[in-house]
Order: C-alpha cells, then sequence, then structure tokens
C-alpha cells in the first residue's frame, strides 16, 4: 500500500511519522512539499525580534525521511485524480517539482491514501500593499521572520537617535485568521524596546478585526486565573494596557499605502493608521489544487469548499449563527466524496466561524476566521494516521481514534518577552476549543481545564517546549511518546 500526505508542517509531518512508524516497511509513505525545510512556525516570532535565528527553528527534511524511510519529493501539489485517470485505476496526485534541478517537471504520483495537510496559502494579495516586498512585513515563515526583524532593526536605530516611531501589528484583512501570532509579535517587540529603554520612542498599536481583543478566532474565554473567573477580554486588555500599546478593534484592514494602513470598522466608517513599521497578518485560503474525475471532468468544487479547503466529514449546511453547533464539527476529517482522502490541521473546510461573524454597515465581512493551528494540527494529522494504518493492517476502515474540536482542549503559551529572568510568557488552555454551550451553559467551556496564567515559568515552558517538539520532529529517540 501507497500513502501519499501533501505538505510537511505540523500536521503532515504528524501524520507521515506516525504512518511509517506504524506501517514499517511494507508499505510506502511518500511526503511531498514544496519547501526542504520542517520549520517549528511558533518560534518565528522570536526570529522577528532577533533572539533566534533561522537555523533554530528549521532544519532539512530529507535527512530525517531517509532515516525513517520516507520517500520525500520536494514539489507542490496541483491536482488530484481520486479515480484516477483513463492510464491508472488508483488514485493520483499531480505534483509539480520545485527543487532547483526539477523546477518545471510534473509527476502523478499513485496513491492507496492520500492526506492533504498542505497548510494555509498567505493571501498577501488580498489586502492591497500587504506584504513581504510591499509595504508591511510578516512572521508567518521564518524567511519572513528574518526580514521582519531587519526592518525592527530599522526602526530601532531611528528611536536610538531620538526620532519616535509608530508600530502597527494585527491582522492585514478583514477575515485574517491567526490573531496569536500577531499579538505575541506585538508583546516581543515591546519587550525589546523596553530592555533597550526605548519605551518612550515608540507608539505600538493593535489592530485587529476582533469584536473584542482577546477573541482569537475563538469566541473568546473565560478562563480561570488567580481563583477568579475572568475573560480573555479582560486578560488582552490589561496585558496591553501594562505594555502601553493602544488597540483598535472591529476593524478591517483593506489597503496599505507606505506608511499607512487603510481599513473600516463595523460601523461603515473608514479611517486611516500611520506606521513607521507595520507586521500585519494577512487572509489564509487553501491551496491552489484542483480535482477531477476519471474523464477528466472538474470537479474540485466536489472535493474543496470555495475557499479551497478541502471537505470533510463537517456538517456544511447553512444555518444561522446561532444554530450551528460542536456537533457540525469534523471527527475522522475523511472526505465525504472519496473514502480514502482525509484532511489534516488547517488543511480541511471548518464548518462555521467559530467567533461570530459580523458585516459592516456596508456589508463588509469583518471577523475572524477559525484558528486550526498548533495542537489541533497536530492531533488530527495523528489520529488520520492512526487510522489509515489500521485500515491498512486490519483490511477495514473503523475510525477508531477521533478528534473533534468541539471536544479537544488546547494549550498555548504566549511568548510577552524573551529573556531566562526577565521574560514573560501567558500559559493558557481551552477545553473544548470549539465552545459547547449545550454541556457547559454558563461558560462555554469547563472551567476546570480552561486557565490563564502569565509570568516568567511561562516564557521557560516555551522555550523548553520549542526545543521538545523540535527533538519529536527529528525523530530522536522516545519521539512518538512526546504529546501533540
Amino acid at each position: 500500500m501507497r500513502v501519499v500526505v501533501l505538505g510537511a508542517g505540523v500536521s503532515g509531518h504528524t501524520a507521515a511519522s506516525f504512518l511509517k512508524k506504524k506501517l514499517g516497511k511494507k508499505h510506502d509513505v511518500i511526503v511531498v512539499s514544496p519547501s526542504k525545510y520542517y520549520q517549528w512556525i511558533p518560534s518565528n516570532i522570536w526570529v522577528g525580534v532577533g533572539k533566534m535565528k533561522t537555523e533554530q527553528v528549521r532544519f532539512k527534511l530529507e535527512k530525517v525521511y531517509k532515516r525513517w524511510g520516507i520517500i520525500f519529493k520536494q514539489a507542490k501539489a496541483i491536482a488530484i485524480y481520486p479515480e484516477g485517470d483513463l492510464n491508472h485505476s488508483k488514485g493520483l496526485v499531480e505534483i509539480s517539482y520545485t527543487e532547483p534541478d526539477k523546477i518545471g517537471e510534473t509527476e502523478k504520483v499513485e496513491y492507496d491514501y492520500l492526506v492533504n495537510a498542505t497548510g494555509p496559502q498567505l493571501k498577501f494579495e488580498a489586502t492591497e500593499g500587504l506584504g513581504p516586498g510591499k509595504n508591511t512585513v510578516s512572521v508567518c515563515s521564518c524567511d519572513h521572520a528574518t526580514h521582519a526583524w531587519e526592518e525592527l532593526q530599522k526602526s530601532i536605530e531611528l528611536m536610538k537617535q531620538g526620532k519616535k516611531q509608530k508600530i502597527l501589528v494585527g491582522t492585514g484583512h478583514p477575515v485574517a485568521t491567526c490573531q496569536g501570532a500577531a499579538f505575541e509579535y506585538s508583546l516581543n517587540i515591546a519587550f525589546e524596546l523596553k530592555q533597550r529603554k526605548l519605551s518612550h520612542m515608540a507608539e505600538i498599536t493593535w489592530i485587529t478585526n476582533e469584536y473584542e481583543v482577546g477573541d482569537f478566532g475563538m469566541g473568546g474565554a473565560f478562563i480561570k486565573r488567580g481563583g477568579y473567573v475572568t475573560s480573555t477580554k479582560i486578560f488582552a486588555e490589561s496585558v496591553f494596557a501594562e505594555n502601553n500599546i493602544k488597540w483598535i478593534k472591529r476593524a478591517g484592514v483593506k489597503k496599505v499605502e507606505p506608511g499607512v494602513a487603510h481599513y473600516e470598522t463595523l460601523d461603515g466608517k473608514n479611517h486611516s493608521e500611520e506606521f513607521d513599521f507595520a507586521m500585519l497578518i494577512p487572509a489564509f485560503s487553501g491551496q491552489d489544487i484542483k480535482a477531477y474525475n476519471k474523464a477528466g471532468d472538474d470537479i474540485t468544487s466536489t472535493v474543496f469548499a470555495p475557499n479551497k479547503f478541502m471537505k470533510v466529514d463537517a456538517d456544511y449546511t447553512a444555518k444561522p449563527f446561532e444554530e450551528w453547533s460542536v456537533n457540525d464539527w469534523p471527527q475522522t476529517y475523511q472526505s465525504p466524496a472519496y473514502d480514502n482522502i482525509y484532511a489534516a490541521g488547517i488543511a480541511f473546510a471548518p464548518p462555521h466561524p467559530i467567533s461570530k461573524p459580523m458585516k459592516s454597515a456596508n456589508g463588509t465581512p469583518i471577523s475572524p476566521a477559525p484558528p486550526r493551528t498548533g495542537m489541533p494540527s497536530g492531533v488530527t494529522g495523528k489520529i488520520i494516521a492512526q487510522n489509515i494504518a489500521e485500515a491498512i493492517k486490519s483490511g477495514k476502515m473503523t475510525h477508531k481514534h477521533t478528534a473533534s474540536m468541539g471536544k479537544m482542549g488546547a494549550a498555548c503559551i504566549v511568548s510577552a518577552g524573551y529573556s531566562m529572568t526577565k521574560g514573560l510568557g501567558a500559559t493558557m488552555t481551552v477545553s473544548p476549543v470549539v465552545p459547547d454551550w449545550e454541556k457547559y451553559p454558563e461558560w462555554g467551556r469547563d472551567l476546570n481545564s480552561t486557565i490563564g496564567e502569565i509570568g516568567l515559568a511561562g516564557h521557560w515552558i516555551k522555550l523548553f517546549l520549542h526545543y521538545l517538539f523540535l527533538h519529536k520532529a527529528k525523530g530522536y529517540p522516545f519521539w512518538w511518546l512526546l504529546p501533540e
């Protein structure tokens, strides 16, 4: 049997590693990824403030995969033929090579099972003037983060010369997600300026499409902190206030010109915010992958949602927000159209937003898309691998392993400054990720498992996890015992 995994990020790499461990030499595991590197994305914010180098957050995949016996193809998927084609009876994925010696070459790879873990396409072009090479920087990849640090240093040098700087951090599109990464980056910039005694020379502003800060695309949360129940809104606002960070909420950035971001707010009014340095997260979509049936007819809309994320075992029925339920969320991440295709992590299409969708007075949607990064990505990759491996060994698919985000908990360590003696990290857990108002009518989540604390210990934990997860990703001893 042959399993092809598209993508080598958190979910894809996790799926491939567990597939090979469970299937051994008798079956082939093939990973297709456009980059030759694995990146530990959560640490990019430290690259973006000069606390880590690129080499500390990534490593080459080929050496690890060769040791594991996984076939690696540095390429991107461009089309799926779930029924095969006129010359093949098995499913096929068409790939286009990205390695220097093979650029332009294509190949159709057969599969018995396919795992789509391609992650997001960064849609900088969805906001005019947004992104590296234009008017803002990014920390969405380690290369982007390295560039962000280069640009931030220029602002720091100007501050040293007595020139005040306006810094803008947040979301760069009305429906962007990944607020957590931007939140961390704003706090790390504030921390670094404080360490350099330059805080008085900077005006830092947080701009977000969240209805309230601390929403993070998951409808916010109520957390236990110091024995009291508080909201992530109060938590986030207090952290911003302590770091002299102003905030603009309910804002959809629609255009960025040199030194100025133009945005619309939910009341329908248009505004502008000037900046000297800006890091804004773009909108995400799925990758540009087409799907065709055996006759060559385009069936992309059958396999993928309009946002290019893959449809899975979720309830995509259009409903008012008040009628959505945790039961709408997928459990096995299996394609309803083809039972040998799965999607993990960001690659699967969520059935609906977690935060209440909002539109401005002009009809512009301004609210966060649902996050599926970090722990949910790793967990979904693992359970897909377990189910496929057991199906191959037993000859029947039973889906013993499930991972609904309506039941799954998640832990997040938010960096608020890198230092072994003065650093800060906010430790937050939520359970479940998608609020279950039927099971937990008062808070939406289990308060015994939804907590938040901030302190130096949080930084130590995040730094420890950086090395722990790289140890796991490199397949070092007992890697499979470490959590997702």
